[in-house]
């Protein structure tokens, strides 16, 4: 008999739109001989809806769907609550695939619900969905690794009504140029780089739109470098090749990510030294660390000298058109409908540890 999995898109962060590019890679590679599938949108504004088919998200008509939906959180009921013109179905679900990034996808909250639900899904759990998401956090734990990472201030929001205080904090231990990042946020929203105060101040600003808690980081130059991991629980930890990004700006931001052309990606290019087999041990390590399960995309830099530096750790990579970490497995000889199954067999195994 077919299993029904449910794929969960949208969501209500900045990475809105990124994802709804993601869900009709992935939903499009799932085999249709082996499951029903179930597509959940969540509007910006919160509101979850049945989506009646990839089509629907493509064109964004999915949005003005009639039909609401929610995952029950009764551990006995595994299901979704379906709701129409005041009819109400429940739904039986096997599976759930959330192809969610950012805050309320990526960072603990639906993991949450659905270990209440008692429903397997794919990807990392609840603490490291929620420490990954958390730079600021994700840095305490690499530090204890030992593996390399940018020096870093920690800014709260609060704090800004000092801002001289703040930009002296920066300045006694960093030197410009730096970037001014929101701790959870992803796909570079709100991400600046300052040459001066002037810049520290208005970059700052500009994170606090995104978060409370912020990250002054000094500026590594480097090849901007990616790699993919999949596994854990029962499952050993793999770590893909290197795939490295030419940003056509100054750096990888939103824009230049998702709307530049010229923007690109190579897999395995030529690193100095042991970097690439470096990055790979160290990219397994870290997922180990924050207690990782099923996928996560690992960034580093790579100085010329052949040492390397941790960025951030992705829990829910983007699957879109453009993505690497889809890129990196198909390099290893996994395509994305291998990939995609491998990960849901995958979601299976969860709660069987």
């Amino acid at each position: 008999m077919k299993k029904t999995i449910a794929v969960i898109f949208g969501g209500q962060s900045s990475e809105h739109e990124v994802s709804c590019m993601s869900v009709v890679n992935v939903a499009s590679q799932i085999d249709r001989e082996k499951y029903d599938v179930l597509l959940i949108g969540i509007t910006e504004e919160g509101h979850w809806v049945k989506a009646d088919s990839i089509e629907s998200i493509e064109n964004g008509s999915w949005r003005e769907s009639g039909t609401g939906a929610v995952i029950s959180p009764d551990a006995t009921d595994h299901c979704v609550i379906l709701w129409e013109n005041g009819r109400t179905e429940k739904r039986h679900i096997d599976v759930v695939f959330p192809v969610l990034h950012g805050l309320y996808g990526e960072d603990g909250t639906i993991q949450g619900l659905l270990e209440l639900a008692r429903i397997p899904y794919v990807g990392c759990g609840v603490l490291a969905s929620a420490v990954s998401m958390d730079k600021l956090y994700t840095k305490i734990i690499v530090k204890n690794l030992g593996i390399p990472q940018a020096e870093y201030v920690p800014v709260y929001r609060e704090e800004l009504e000092r801002m001289d205080e703040v930009a002296a904090r920066v300045e006694e231990k960093l030197s410009y140029p730096v970037f001014v990042k929101p701790s959870n946020a992803g796909s570079s929203k709100g991400v600046s780089k300052a040459e001066n105060r002037e810049g520290l101040e208005k970059a700052l600003r500009e994170a606090a739109c995104h978060d409370r808690k912020l990250l002054v980081e000094e500026t590594i130059v480097g090849h901007e470098v990616e790699c993919a991991v999949f596994g854990g629980g029962k499952t050993p930890v793999r770590a893909s090749g290197v795939g490295e990004i030419l940003a056509a700006a100054e750096f990888y931001d939103f824009e230049a990510k998702y709307y530049n052309a010229e923007s690109r990606t190579v897999v395995n290019p030529p690193l100095p030294g042991s970097a690439a087999e470096d990055i790979r041990q160290a990219a397994a390590a870290i997922f180990r660390a924050v207690d990782g399960y099923g996928l996560s995309r690992v960034d580093f830099f790579a100085r010329e000298d052949g040492s390397i530096v941790f960025n951030e750790i992705n829990t829910l990579p983007g699957f879109t058109a453009i993505s690497m970490y889809p890129m990196l497995w198909e390099a290893e000889g996994m395509d994305k409908k291998a990939l995609v199954q491998a990960l849901i067999d995958h979601a299976f195994q969860r709660y069987e540890q």
